[in-house]
């Protein structure tokens, strides 16, 4: 695959949305951390600098060598980028008067720029700094300014390295993905060829180079990413795949028989593999989230290394690993502060032996939905919403038992099927519903209850890193609530979740 774009990440909470930008151009890029990027750039054609929350005048601000990339290939500086060029090559940063954060407006954009081509004057841009240039760097060619801000935009003369102080990449600039075009495709002439189909010929192609007439071992999940890496597997070597999909107990109601029946409508290998007692025995009494996240990853390694072992040979580990998986995992100060335990990344225990592929680590989630919609997996299991790799035990808060279980897999079930029902699954990223640990008085009848609440959680997005909380209406919402407490033994109290990511995070552990 031809790596097109470098985008080095200075820490900044948008890096992502330019590698999605730039994507959505259909031009294929990656991220790497400034200090840890590639020895070999030969395969790339532009590099993008990425904003920081780092000021260019602090001591352990980062400072990376640009001297294989400046003036050797084109360049894009955004934020941090555009004052780092400036503070260290004959400009000046100082700190703003003001915090430029926010909405701004292009008062003056220079004539005849190909950078600025179709972007109006007065054009909507978003700031996000503390510190703003007071020089540009030696030989700099101012391009635009706003009413706060001079040096907004400019380029250095003699060299194909353009930088800007605003973020294009956020959707309040309203031109950025515009500029993103001038610079990559009129400036960088990167081509445009990162396209599904395009993805897939590749994708196959080199699954056959790699895995030859291996045999690869894949744990299905039911969930859009391992389905699509099923069948871009089978694409490429058939008969060689082998399919095993774990119940461990902790799915959605009839979750486990409904999905072995779709999948192997499909023409996959499957085997199904009820595992309910062993994932039940190794939770009794865990509570904390990681230790539960562990307990279910060393069992499923566990069950599913029994059942490798069953095939003679085999000497791949697929994996429906994504890159969003794959970004938080790594970060510009080596490993990431921990929210929360990737069950896809990382490595496995020696005595598996198993080398890893993994066909989707490139793609984020809705890139993943289009290339199955090239292979022609049914549009419904491509609409399914993302669930936890633990399962629901993360949406029980506290000690799991199959009673928790069954109690919420009956009132996901209502939820579910009720967004469906009602035309609004399709509106929604995510749902779910989680198990609170606490008990509420209520009455039913002429008797009190003591029994548990659950919270409904529906968020909107489009790759998981951000989300909002979904208006759902009143009157579904009541209608849910309502059906849950007839129909579910065991709850009282509906809630309704309006936290949006972030601060919080979808999943509730």
């Amino acid at each position: 695959m031809q790596h097109n774009v470098l985008i080095l990440d200075f820490g900044s909470q948008y890096t992502q949305l330019i590698a999605r930008r730039v994507r959505e151009l259909n031009i294929f890029c990656e991220i790497f951390p400034y200090n840890h990027f590639p020895d070999d750039l030969s395969t790339y054609k532009a590099v993008i600098l990425s904003g920081s929350p780092y000021s260019v005048r602090a001591e352990d601000a980062p400072h990376p060598d640009l001297s294989q990339i400046r003036g050797q290939m084109p360049l894009l500086a955004v934020c941090y980028g555009a004052q780092y060029l400036a503070h260290f090559n004959g400009g000046e940063v100082a700190p703003s008067n003001i915090r430029e954060y926010g909405r701004a407006n292009l008062s003056f954009i220079k004539d005849d720029e190909a950078f600025f081509e179709e972007v109006a004057l007065n054009s909507q841009v978003w700031m996000s700094h503390s510190d703003t240039i007071k020089q540009l760097p030696t030989n700099g060619v101012l391009l635009a300014s706003t009413k706060d801000v001079e040096n907004a935009a400019y380029r250095i003369e003699g060299e194909k390295t353009y930088a800007i102080q605003f973020h294009p990449e956020v959707y309040h600039s309203t031109d950025g993905k515009q500029i993103l075009e001038n610079f990559l495709v009129k400036i960088a002439e990167v081509p445009q060829n990162f396209t599904p189909n395009a993805f897939v010929e590749d994708c196959v192609k080199e699954l056959q180079d790699k895995l030859k007439e291996d045999k690869v071992v894949l744990g299905l999940s039911g969930g859009v990413d391992s389905t699509v890496a099923a069948v871009l597997l089978n694409k490429a070597i058939g008969k060689n795949l082998y399919c095993i999909f774990v119940n461990n107990g902790l799915l959605r109601k009839n979750e486990f028989e409904n999905v072995l029946h779709q999948y192997k409508d499909m023409g996959l290998n499957v085997k199904g593999v009820d595992a309910t007692d062993r994932f039940m025995e190794a939770l009794a009494g865990v509570e904390d989230p990681e230790a539960k996240r562990k307990a279910i990853g060393r069992v499923f390694i566990e069950v599913f290394d029994d059942e490798a072992h069953r095939i003679e040979d085999v000497k791949w580990l697929a994996q429906g690993t994504i890159y969003p998986d794959v970004i938080e995992s790594v970060s510009v100060k080596g490993p990431s502060a921990t929210i929360k335990s990737h069950h896809n990344v990382g490595g496995l225990p020696d005595y598996m032996k198993l080398q890893i592929v993994e066909p989707l680590r490139m793609l984020f989630k809705d890139e993943v939905r289009r290339v199955g919609k090239t292979l022609g997996i049914d549009p419904e299991l491509l609409g399914r919403h993302p669930f936890p790799g633990p399962g629901l035990s993360i949406r029980i808060l506290g000690a799991i038992t199959l009673e928790k279980v069954r109690i919420l897999q009956e009132v996901d079930a209502v939820f579910i099927n009720g967004l469906k029902e009602h035309g609004l699954y399709d509106k929604v990223w995510q749902a779910g519903a989680i198990l609170l640990p606490v008990n509420s008085v209520g009455v039913m009848g002429d008797e009190r209850t003591y029994e548990k609440v659950v919270a409904l959680r529906a968020v909107e997005s489009t790759d998981g890193m951000t989300a909002d909380w979904v208006h759902l209406p009143y009157e579904f919402l009541m209608k849910i609530s309502n059906e849950i407490i007839n129909k579910v033994k065991g709850v009282n109290r509906v809630v309704y979740d309006i936290s949006s990511k972030p601060p919080a995070t979808i999943e509730w552990e």
